[in-house]
């Protein structure tokens, strides 16, 4: 068996190879190594203090990476499926514990959370409030939905895209309102999906494209394109 290394277009090539089998071939620049380094430092800092600041980076790009991975493949089921969560999150927050215990005492990064008291204590506060990476993901898989949706219309206008946009940060804003003045745990698919999908749709009704937006899926858009291009 040979580790060979060499300098290539991309950057650096490595190969573990035997004879003329290739075992494992790994291509990569500095860029590569420096993200690498980061990311490595970012996870000692996590795993030594777990400062809230770290958990929430992991979370955020766990949140991202997530976006944008998955699809609902159409308005339609995406609809569906943030109403059915809406009912879910409504019955397992105010319904039982579970779901609270389980935010608050699994200390990993499946959260965001923000201290209450950072205008006092600022970095160092210890009330946090918390934001599951689900009401992250969920919403935000439909936005991107939306911004697809856009683009296939061909018109230049990311109209539906901000409009979800919008709305999201309308549910969070109006969710934080509500933890801030009760103080108590709240479902925040309570408030965002209605924010979420209402909203977009409403907009759709007005402009006359309902129907249009409810039949969007992107799975069928993208056979289209692949037919188009066999013809070609």
């Amino acid at each position: 068996a040979v580790v060979s290394t060499q300098s290539g277009h991309y950057g650096r090539d490595l190969k573990f190879n035997k004879g003329a089998n290739v075992y494992l071939e790994c291509k990569f620049d500095m860029l590569h190594v420096v993200s690498m380094a980061l990311s490595a430092a970012f996870g000692v800092w996590y795993l030594m203090k777990k400062h809230w600041l770290a958990n929430n980076i992991f979370g955020l790009a766990f949140s991202v990476n997530g976006i944008e991975m998955i699809s609902l493949g159409s308005v339609k089921n995406g609809c569906i499926l943030l109403s059915l969560l809406f009912f879910y999150d409504i019955f397992w927050v105010f319904g039982t514990e579970v779901m609270v215990e389980v935010a608050k005492n699994l200390d990993a990064p499946i959260k965001v959370v923000f201290p209450m008291d950072f205008i006092e204590k600022g970095i160092f506060g210890g009330n946090f409030a918390m934001l599951g990476l689900g009401d992250i993901v969920l919403p935000g898989v439909f936005i991107a939905l939306l911004l697809r949706y856009d683009v296939s219309k061909g018109e230049n206008s990311n109209l539906y895209f901000y409009a979800g946009f919008a709305a999201y940060i309308l549910g969070l804003a109006i969710t934080i309102g509500i933890l801030t003045i009760f103080n108590a745990a709240q479902p925040a698919l309570l408030y965002l999906v209605p924010t979420c999908v209402g909203i977009p749709l409403l907009i759709s009704l007005i402009k006359g494209e309902f129907n249009s937006l409810i039949a969007y899926n992107e799975e069928t858009k993208e056979e289209e394109k692949a037919d188009e291009k066999k013809e070609e």
